[in-house]
């Protein structure tokens, strides 16, 4: 036997136990099958630990014997073993990090689709150049950012829709009313590009990613400009990616030297001075509305940005009654109604929603937050964000009211907290919600108005916070969804998705949004969820855990192996559990709602959870510990086994 075979065979003892680590290590990597011990296992874990004690014992065996082959090999495996555990164990940095590559992907388009949309907007507009617009873009993005820090919108209100201009404004009074400020610096735009071009007989949509870094910190809402500014500069950079729409009206020729960039009114060349109705005094042209220029219509975060945005049912039967019927204006409305929505909940006065929210909505709204005040305690709401608006259906009603379903993707600080005082501390949560908006079947869309959503669809004057159900200029009847969308119903998405199955069940009949699930109705299976993207992205897994993490702290008190539990879950889903942990401790509700036990909704948002269990091909031990802990909360054990059991 040789010399070199000899010393193996001396160390195999040694290094047996590493071998047999590696298809271990790789099978925890894939995110598949057991993670061995990480000290958040309880006592009848896998065995796993007593494993690694026994590998660790041997290399250090080897460093004793063989130093010159064991000391490296410590080293890499302690080298290894920092960068596994960094991975299972996510920081908010590393989660960034994960969605900044996931914007890239997204918004990644090639020359030759470039061209091509150029090349079909010259058809249509031969004075129309791509570097033209995109220096624009360029030209708006540092103004945006600087009346943000200022705190003052006027400059840019020419710029942007309403429900664009509402979103800032409502961002600017929630961070005052909680006595602070957005403190940036160092702002650069990194990158502007063309990734997507959307044209209907209604509007040309032009989509444009927006790279960009700065530096970001909250200050005292009395801090000086100079003071903000200089702690800013002491923040990290971060970079991100958005993705901002612009919408035109179609066949609308671009004016070269008469636009708002240069001072003057879009449709008839006059000097634009502003104000707050955005109307030209020479021509009465609603500057914002986009039928005589791009207006900043929607900025969606780059991770939820979809090229390829789904069929709406019942779409076609809508716009048989409505002709004009389309989805820009109408989400745009809807994320109108939705800033309108935070504001009256931040501001505990529901009546700021009469206007543009039916008497029923406004109603139910005034009756919760009037039960807080009662309680001592508020709605809190801060550094909310919306990450996408998207339409999910239509139902048409020829003999009352139309509904259009729209489901809003966003994100806060939310929570419920003391009337007076410090908010409690709160992890940023996302949430998926459906706004269901109300219209008088026969209505029909005004296009004259564009992008302008808020405005009296009578007289065309802008509507005001008064708290009237009645037009402040003319006196036309709002609120009632006779000449336009309001607001009727918020459900969270697993309450919608359950209401919408039960009215397919029932032959596309529409039962009360409020009413019981029938016990007829077919169960919800994890192989046939009602989700219409079917992506269980990160943000997905991270708002399914937060509300697991609410549903465990209703009772008061979160076991030690629940706790546990969550903690293997959030390593396994990626969500920094630093964040999972403030949920649990915060002691306040972190949703306006929860599924009910035992209901329809329930049972999708099992349905949803072990779909997202499912994602590795099979459902361990400890996932489906995990799974009957959250199946016990929500009184749906015998059916969380029929889903295993289909799966």
């Amino acid at each position: 036997m040789s010399t070199a075979s000899r010393r193996l065979g001396r160390l195999a003892p040694w290094l047996l136990p590493l071998v047999a680590l590696v298809p271990l290590v790789a099978l925890a990597r894939g995110g598949g099958g057991e993670h061995y011990s990480r000290g958040n296992d309880d006592s009848g874990g896998d065995g796993d630990g007593g494993a690694l004690i026994y590998i660790l014992f041997r290399l250090i065996e080897l460093v004793f014997y063989y130093p010159k082959i064991g000391v490296p090999l410590l080293v890499v495996c302690c080298v290894f073993y920092y960068f596994y555990r960094r991975n299972m164990h996510p920081t908010g940095a590393t989660q960034r990090a994960i969605e900044r590559i996931e914007a890239v992907q997204r918004t990644r388009v090639s020359d030759q689709d470039v061209q091509g949309w150029v090349q079909a907007l010259k058809s249509r507009d031969p004075q129309f150049e791509l570097k033209a617009t995109l220096d624009k873009v360029r030209q708006l993005f540092p103004a945006l950012q600087e009346a943000w820090f200022k705190r003052e919108l006027t400059p840019i209100r020419p710029f942007l829709s309403d429900a664009t201009y509402q979103r800032f404004d409502v961002q600017v009074q929630l961070m005052a009313a909680q006595g602070v400020r957005d403190a940036i610096a160092d702002v650069r735009l990194l990158e502007v590009q063309l990734i997507g071009l959307t044209q209907s007989q209604w509007f040309d949509s032009i989509h444009v990613r927006v790279r960009a870094e700065m530096r970001d910190t909250d200050v005292p809402a009395n801090y000086t400009n100079e003071q903000a500014l200089a702690a800013a500069r002491k923040a990290p950079h971060d970079d991100f990616t958005e993705v901002w729409t612009f919408v035109r009206k179609p066949g609308t020729q671009t004016k070269i030297g008469q636009d708002l960039y240069q001072g003057k009114c879009p449709n008839c060349g006059a000097p634009y001075k502003g104000g707050a109705a955005n109307v030209c005094e020479y021509c009465n042209a609603v500057v914002n509305s986009g039928n005589y220029d791009w207006t900043l219509s929607e900025i969606t975060q780059g991770v939820e940005f979809n090229r390829h945005p789904a069929d709406v049912s019942g779409l076609r039967e809508a716009r048989q009654a409505d002709p004009a019927l389309n989805l820009e204006i109408l989400e745009d409305r809807t994320s109108l109604l939705f800033w309108r929505w935070i504001d009256s909940q931040s501001r505990g006065d529901a009546q700021r929603m009469a206007q543009v929210a039916n008497v029923e909505m406004v109603s139910q709204l005034g009756q919760e937050l009037e039960s807080l005040s009662q309680q001592g305690r508020r709605r809190v709401i801060l550094e909310c964000a919306v990450g996408a608006v998207t339409t999910r259906a239509f139902e048409v009603n020829p003999d009352g009211y139309d509904m259009a379903h729209v489901e809003i993707r966003w994100s806060a600080r939310s929570g419920v907290g003391p009337a007076t005082g410090r908010p409690p501390q709160l992890p940023p949560v996302p949430q998926r919600w459906v706004f269901t908006l109300t219209r008088k079947h026969g209505a029909r869309t005004n296009t004259s108005n564009g992008m302008a959503t808020d405005r009296c669809p009578q007289c065309n004057a802008p509507l005001t916070n008064s708290g009237s159900t009645t037009c402040d200029f003319c006196g036309a009847r709002l609120g009632a969804g006779e000449q336009d969308w309001v607001l009727a119903f918020t459900f969270l998405t697993e309450t919608w998705e359950a209401r919408e199955r039960q009215r397919r069940a029932a032959g596309g009949r529409i039962p009360s949004p409020a009413g019981a699930v029938r016990p007829e109705e077919p169960a919800i299976t994890a192989s046939a969820p009602m989700a219409v993207d079917n992506v269980l992205d990160v943000k997905e897994r991270e708002r399914l855990l937060y509300m697991m993490a609410s549903l465990a702290a209703m009772d008061g008190l979160v076991a030690t192996s629940e706790r546990k539990l969550l903690k293997l879950c959030a390593t396994r889903w990626g969500v920094p559990w630093t964040n999972v942990e403030q949920a649990l401790n915060s002691g306040t509700p972190l949703f306006n709602r929860l599924p009910a036990r035992g209901s329809a909704e329930a049972n999708l948002f099992l349905a949803n959870l072990v779909q997202m269990a499912l994602v590795d091909g099979r459902v361990d031990r400890k996932e489906r510990r995990m799974l009957e802990a959250a199946a016990a909360h929500l009184d749906l054990l015998p059916q969380l086994q029929s889903m295993l059991g289909k799966s």
